[in-house]
């Protein structure tokens, strides 16, 4: 398999992470929720036009194969990582490992020494992979529905300083 193309995120690839976003859940987590927790956590591959679009103030990177969005990742700037999320086909095929390492380049280059999300399962064993810390587990209501959530943290020592 061919690496993805990287690139920063545009106002005009809303629709497509909204898509990508629905698909990774309903499709990519379904061995891991119920259907109602997925609902919940993903109930329209649309974005909502009333709400502002996050994305535009965060580090947010795409990545694109074969002209079609695959997955994006974004971190604000106090070193939150906010989304992550790739199509269910490319799950465990590099295009999550690939946005991460450019999203981390990007953070490090900006000088930020200290990350932390709140992660569920599969983020969770994911950045566990890459030296990320569990500091304390949360079960999250949404909807009526209960999340695991994994609060980590990751000091890095690869930063730089400015």
């Amino acid at each position: 398999m061919t690496a993805p193309t990287l690139r920063p995120y545009q106002p005009t690839d809303r629709a497509a992470t909204s898509l990508v976003h629905f698909r990774a859940i309903r499709e990519g987590a379904v061995a891991h929720y119920s259907a109602a927790e997925l609902e919940a956590w993903a109930p329209s591959p649309h974005f909502d036009a009333d709400h502002p679009d996050k994305l535009l103030s965060q580090w947010c990177l795409v990545a694109e194969e074969a002209g079609r969005m695959t997955g994006y990742m974004s971190m604000d700037d106090a070193g939150y990582l906010d989304t992550a999320f790739v199509l269910p086909e490319v799950m465990g095929k590099g295009t999550a490992a690939a946005l991460y390492d450019a999203l981390m380049t990007i953070a490090r280059a900006h000088g930020l020494t200290r990350f932390t999300v709140r992660a569920v399962h599969q983020s969770q064993r994911f950045l566990s992979r890459r030296g990320w810390l569990v500091d304390r587990f949360e079960r999250l209501v949404v909807d009526g529905q209960v999340y695991d959530l994994f609060h980590m943290s990751l000091t890095d020592p690869k930063a730089t300083i400015p």
